[in-house]
């Protein structure tokens, strides 16, 4: 789809660029210079920066002449690692090394579904970098209230839990130390301590979040400027054009602030 307000588009994928991350594997990003603050996309789990979404924001960036970086964590994408080893902390260490990497030191982070969550860590390890926050049908604290009673105590038990997967053949397997790192890093019921302008977006009809959750965080976060935009008949993805378009809308309006 056509971006907003943008002069020109990518018209093939861009290749991909590696980097050494923290934990000595090399990790996938795609970058466009221009001015900042930069946008880093910061996909869902079990996603990578091939997605819809993430793509539509590098192109509306290439269009306006600003900084964007995408990024596959370990064990995803184009990047190395077994995804078995993932967790929250991990990724948060290889994001914030990408982002020095890259020399970025004013950004703008835009998390996808885990990506909301894993942008409150990195925001906060950044510290002042972290410029302001893009949360798209964002699930922190998702390893407290996406699983029973039951799943919980297998995955304490160190068992491996799988579940129907509506995006895909294979099931969804989720990690004993994907599970344990989450619940220490749970962050709805304290305050979330960051102080820019953030933007929450999440569809009514999304199947897999609650739209509630947004409103949580938004309670959570220790900033006054904070919006969040209900989409009645958005899903999880929201990557229809015309949730791409609040998307890109939301981005421009958030930089020109």
């Amino acid at each position: 789809m056509p971006a907003v307000g943008s002069t020109a588009l990518m018209t093939s994928p861009m290749p991909p660029s590696f980097h050494p991350g923290p934990h000595g594997l090399r990790l996938a990003t795609r970058f466009v210079p221009g001015r900042g603050p930069a946008l880093v996309f910061l996909p869902g789990y079990m996603s990578d920066m091939a997605g819809g979404k993430a793509q539509a924001v590098l192109e509306w960036a290439a269009g306006q002449g600003r900084a964007c970086l995408l990024l596959d964590y370990s064990g995803c994408g184009l990047s190395e690692g077994d995804f078995a080893d993932g967790t929250l902390s991990r990724w948060r260490d290889e994001v914030v090394a990408l982002v020095a990497a890259h020399g970025l030191d004013r950004v703008v982070l835009v998390g996808s579904s885990m990506g909301g969550w894993l942008m409150l860590l990195v925001a906060q390890a950044l510290g002042e970098r972290a410029h302001g926050l893009v949360g798209l049908a964002a699930a922190p604290d998702f390893t407290e209230w996406g699983f029973t009673a039951d799943q919980k105590t297998a995955l304490g038990a160190g068992e491996t839990v799988r579940e129907d997967n509506p995006y895909g053949p294979e099931p969804t397997p989720t990690h004993p130390g994907f599970w344990a790192d989450g619940q220490a890093q749970l962050k709805l019921n304290e305050v979330v301590p960051f102080d820019g302008p953030v933007r929450l977006i999440h569809g009514q009809a999304d199947p897999d979040v609650p739209w509630d959750i947004s409103l949580r965080l938004a309670a959570a976060l220790r900033s006054a400027d904070v919006q969040v935009h209900l989409i009645k008949d958005g899903d999880h993805r929201l990557s229809r054009p015309q949730d791409i378009a609040v998307l890109l809308a939301t981005l421009s309006s958030l930089l020109t602030e």
